[in-house]
């Protein structure tokens, strides 16, 4: 049993002391170059404790954003070595959307991409190359990734422990879904 044992695990740590601290790290990693969703951390975490769940998802969408500052600064300072990376992990097609998304909406796509599942690192790191307003930029992140976070922290928060025994019990199921899904969306992009 993969899956359960994951969710176990992720469970225990959500609940540990120190789970605002990976939280923190996490946050600021992700919204420069790690590939691991926060809201992956948020969600047990809201499950956990859901009397902290404001608490919770005011600290994911301070240190993204303060994290998103240093994804900034890449841009900005940098971006002509970090295109290379960006090749390199398959990224630069979803680089040149951004800046597409950038040239159209401006302030509102750093909203969009912090409020969605769009890697948010890539708009950190467009904004600076863009030379985008650093307080626009900043509002725009603080706006989005508010929206993201505290929807998650405060769905899992309501629903997360009625629902918790049920996905405690599927966990394999939905495990194995999960990756069929993401075989079928890999193989469907590769394709089309």
């Amino acid at each position: 049993m993969i899956f359960k044992g994951l969710y176990d695990k992720c469970m225990k740590m959500a609940a540990h002391p120190n789970a605002e601290r990976y939280l923190i790290g996490i946050s600021i990693i992700e919204s420069i170059f790690f590939p691991v969703p926060t809201a992956l951390m948020v969600a047990p975490m809201a499950v956990a404790r859901p009397e902290r769940a404001v608490r919770i998802a005011t600290i994911a969408t301070v240190t993204s954003v303060l994290g998103g500052l240093f994804g900034y600064m890449l841009g900005y300072f940098a971006i002509t070595a970090v295109e290379p990376i960006l090749h390199d992990v398959g990224y630069w097609e979803k680089y040149t959307i951004a800046q597409q998304w950038f040239v159209e909406w401006g302030f509102w796509a750093v909203v969009v991409a912090g409020f969605t599942p769009i890697p948010f690192k890539l708009f950190t790191i467009t904004a600076g190359a863009m030379a985008m307003s650093i307080p626009l930029f900043l509002l725009a992140g603080l706006i989005g990734r508010a929206g993201h976070f505290f929807l998650v922290a405060l769905l899992m928060a309501w629903a997360g422990p009625k629902l918790e025994p049920m996905v405690r019990r599927y966990i394999e199921w939905l495990g194995w879904l999960t990756v069929l899904l993401v075989a079928v969306f890999i193989y469907l992009h590769q394709t089309g």
